[in-house]
């Protein structure tokens, strides 16, 4: 026992005799063991990034959107994509529409939100700023269903109505997108020049007398804000909503990969 002792407080001597005699060797040693050890991470969490992007793509695909009579043309989002797996080429089913009926859809890559726009008569201009999913109420299925709750999604809608540049102001409608209804819930002219610092907006939409309610509802229908719309809006913003969780799964592995 007693020699085992006085070997192994030899050794550690020595090796204490060692780092200070060549320090390099030992600190070489940490910065190896170091980056290893970075290494493995990086490698375990570019693994973990990869293969939920796969099942991104094999469960949760964004799919074609397709509105035959509506839309005019199709764009890829992923065009310029460089995924290393040729069966998750994305370019060949990421596919969003860029316009429905009159309106000509904008949409930035990474941004949540979309832009609608149209013309309509020689006068006017409609613009509709549409948010991703931001909101849910329960909705309970029908007992042939399961009757489980199953969230109803919610889509916020800035609608305006301009006269040109000459109008000294435009009319803004704020609704909400229901997977199969529109409902408005605001309306109010904007001025063009400087804002009131806390502007009358009106009554909430529903307090208002039901006449001005259904004419105000056929003004908007009018120029293509319907319940249609608000249907397209949740098919584009549930292929949206996959296409950007893909897109920042991929710029987070670009990221870890540099």
């Amino acid at each position: 026992m007693t020699t085992r002792l006085f070997f192994l407080a030899q050794r550690s001597l020595s090796l204490k005799t060692l780092a200070l005699a060549h320090p390099s060797i030992l600190s070489s040693s940490r910065s190896y063991i170091s980056e290893m050890r970075r290494s493995a991470l990086k490698d375990n969490l570019l693994r973990i990034l990869r293969t939920e992007i796969t099942y991104e793509f094999e469960h949760r695909s964004p799919r074609l959107v397709i509105y035959p009579t509506n839309i005019q043309s199709i764009a890829a989002p992923f065009e310029n994509s460089t995924f290393s797996d040729s069966r998750l080429n994305p370019g060949s089913f990421l596919q969003s529409p860029t316009s429905f009926d009159s309106f000509f859809v904008e949409d930035n890559p990474g941004e949540q939100w979309i832009r609608l726009k149209r013309k309509y008569g020689e006068a006017e201009d409609i613009k509709i700023d549409a948010t991703m999913f931001d909101g849910a109420t329960p909705q309970r299925l029908p007992a042939a269903a399961g009757g489980e709750e199953e969230p109803r999604l919610h889509i916020s809608l800035i609608v305006e109505v301009s006269k040109g540049e000459a109008s000294g102001s435009v009319l803004q409608f704020v609704c909400s997108a229901w997977p199969d209804s529109l409902d408005v819930e605001k309306v109010f002219p904007v001025s063009r020049g400087p804002a009131a610092l806390r502007p009358f907006m009106g009554p909430h939409f529903k307090e208002l007398d039901d006449e001005l309610q259904a004419a105000l509802r056929s003004y908007l229908e009018e120029r293509g804000v319907n319940d249609d719309l608000a249907e397209f809006l949740h098919e584009y913003m549930e292929n949206k909503d996959k296409t950007e969780v893909i897109r920042w799964m991929k710029n987070v592995e670009a990221y870890v990969m540099k």
